[in-house]
């Protein structure tokens, strides 16, 4: 009987109840670091770029020249709240969901408001 508590006690932890704290938190912390490397290289920037193209979609307005995800070329003809009115050739009109619009296309005769500071 002696040899069999001698056994159980060399096989059980020396720390007590503060060993079994230490493991969790050293099995924990990788998975955090994994976590906000993830955040930081993925998550962050896509919701960057998410709110970027909501507020391009909001700025849109009639007579801007645009590209469509499928790569369609433009000039809106109507906006609403939801769809977008493209006129592809002269009277020739599709309309899109607004969130079909990847960008929007600056007139390359349109120059850059000056910096005066």
């Amino acid at each position: 009987m002696l040899n069999v508590l001698g056994l159980i006690a060399m096989a059980s932890p020396q720390g007590g109840a503060g060993g079994g704290q230490a493991s969790w938190l050293s099995t924990l912390m990788p998975l955090v670091i994994i976590f906000a490397i993830f955040y930081m290289l993925m998550i962050r920037p896509q919701q960057k770029q998410q709110k970027k193209h909501r507020a391009m979609v909001a700025a849109m307005k009639k007579g801007d020249q645009v590209v469509t995800r499928g790569g369609m070329h433009g000039t809106i003809y109507g906006v609403t709240d939801t769809v977008v009115t493209v006129e592809i050739a002269k009277d020739i009109r599709i309309k899109f969901s607004k969130e079909a619009i990847a960008s929007v296309i600056q007139p390359e005769n349109e120059t850059a408001p000056a910096n005066n500071s």
